[in-house]
């Protein structure tokens, strides 16, 4: 594993374990209702990364116009439909899985990320025809078991939770097909087509509401937006231009088994053998479908401490 892929493989990590930790704020939050979050979770977040942008990146503006224009009309048209097909996508994720938090079950919601990594990687496979060795394939298996070990349900909440995953699949996928452009401004213009297509379908669907007031509110919104939501997605496109997206699905599963830490130890919940066993047998797929890579890097590392080990005669 070269340095600029330990980057991509670091970033893809740091994003997955920054959402594991997802439930502390919102915990934290829990006495308001989950649309209203998700509505000042993404204004807030579409304001700080334009803030940043603006301020900070004005080179990589420039640098983007002049790529797109440079490309001919049917190029440009591509490129600009994939990061807006992948915009409706993540928009999707995020109404669905709201919807399903709130009128399916919270069950089916939390699912659909457990079966997402499997649709990631399979998608990579097919769509983008990225490779997967035997081992690779191995990792999926023993990953299907511990998802089937934990699926309990309704065909409804089943369908909700693969309706779930595969909008954030398709967004993954998506991601990975736009190149050359800088990450954060292609998010930013994402957040705007998020906001264009949620914020009205949210006033039809659950009403208007007056803004709270709480500074305890707008502390944790904050949080939200810019931690777990600027951060990551920013982290996760990164990650997709030094690796596959098959990779990226598997190390995704690094989210429930963090936010089962975080219930069990931080959360004090009750938990099962059925659940730790199910959850052992994710980590292992991750560790099973990524093990060449890791194996590679540990090498390296103990080649670099074997030069610079004075010899002794």
């Amino acid at each position: 594993m070269n340095s600029g892929t330990f980057k991509h493989f670091a970033a893809a990590i740091g994003a997955t374990a920054i959402w594991g930790t997802f439930s502390v704020p919102l915990r934290n939050l829990k006495g308001y209702p989950p649309n209203e979050i998700l509505n000042y979770r993404l204004f807030i977040a579409l304001i700080i990364t334009w803030i940043i942008i603006l301020l900070f990146r004005r080179d990589k503006i420039q640098k983007d116009y002049f790529y797109l224009k440079s490309l001919n009309r049917k190029s440009r048209t591509k490129l600009l439909g994939l990061i807006c097909l992948a915009g409706i996508f993540l928009t999707g994720n995020w109404i669905s899985f709201l919807y399903a938090v709130n009128h399916v079950s919270l069950k089916s919601a939390a699912f659909g990320y457990l079966v997402c990594p499997l649709i990631t990687a399979m998608g990579g496979f097919f769509i983008l025809r990225e490779q997967l060795s035997t081992v690779k394939l191995t990792s999926i298996g023993i990953a299907l078991i511990g998802v089937l070990l934990l699926a309990h349900g309704s065909l409804m909440d089943v369908m909700w939770s693969i309706f779930i995953a595969t909008t954030y699949t398709s967004y993954l996928l998506l991601q990975r097909m736009i190149l050359k452009l800088d990450k954060l401004n292609v998010l930013g213009m994402q957040l705007i087509l998020s906001t264009l297509i949620f914020l009205p379908l949210s006033r039809y669907h659950f009403g208007a509401f007056p803004p709270p007031v709480e500074p305890h509110f707008w502390i944790n919104i904050l949080i939200v937006a810019i931690l777990f939501t600027v951060i990551p997605l920013f982290l996760v496109s990164y990650s997709l231009i030094g690796i596959p997206s098959s990779t990226l699905g598997i190390i995704v599963y690094l989210n429930p088994i963090i936010a089962f830490s975080v219930a069990f130890i931080y959360f004090e919940e009750e938990i099962n053998g059925d659940q730790l066993f199910a959850y052992m047998l994710l980590l292992l797929s991750i560790i099973i479908f990524n093990w060449d890579s890791i194996n590679k890097f540990l090498n390296k590392n103990s080649d670099k401490t074997d030069i610079l080990t004075p010899q002794t005669n």
